[in-house]
Formats: structure tokens, sequence, C-alpha cells
């Protein structure tokens, strides 16, 4: 099934993410190559693609896992849940509709 992980940010993380980021994209690269991931990607902090020091407020990240437990477990190992970058972590089923 698809879970949606929503990673919302602590205040100034940027210095923390830039730090952590290389270990979070192994992760997502071990799902995606595993064919699990289905997106995955930040928000920006500011309307901007590229938000500059403003930063990002969170991530998104909807992949497949065999259960709840499973989805909230690999969240809860995320490297930037280590390196503080996360204030909070939600973890929900997702049922994907479109694109078919």
């Amino acid at each position: 099934m698809l879970y949606a992980i929503f990673g919302n940010d602590v205040a100034d993380s940027l210095a923390k993410r830039q730090a952590a980021r290389p270990a979070h994209l192994a992760r997502l690269q071990a799902l995606q190559n595993e064919g699990r991931l289905l997106l995955a990607g930040p928000f920006p902090a500011v309307d901007a693609s590229d938000p500059g020091m403003a930063g990002f407020s969170g991530s998104l990240i909807v992949a497949e896992f065999a259960t709840l437990a499973a989805a909230q477990a690999w969240a809860d190992a995320d490297p930037y849940v280590a390196a503080g970058v996360y204030a909070q972590v939600a973890v929900r089923p997702f049922r994907k509709v479109f694109p078919a």
C-alpha cells in the first residue's frame, strides 16, 4: 500500500537539511531502485522553485510499504529526523487515483 510521509521542518532548517541531504537522498534512491517510490520532494518556504536562503518548510514522500508500521519505522529512521530537520513527521495511508 502507498503511504504519504509529511515532514514539517523546524525554523531555520536549511543548514541541517544541507548536512543530512546526501544520506536522506540515498534512502530515497533505495526506495526508487526497489520500485516503491511514487514521489518525493520538499516544500519551498517561499513561492519559488529555488527558495535560496529561505529554505524549505517540509517534505512529502509517497512510497509503498507493507504496513503503516513499516512506513512509520522508515520515516522515524530518516536522516532528517536524526539531524533535527523535522519538528514533526506524520505518516498516513494514501490512495492514488490520478494519473491513472
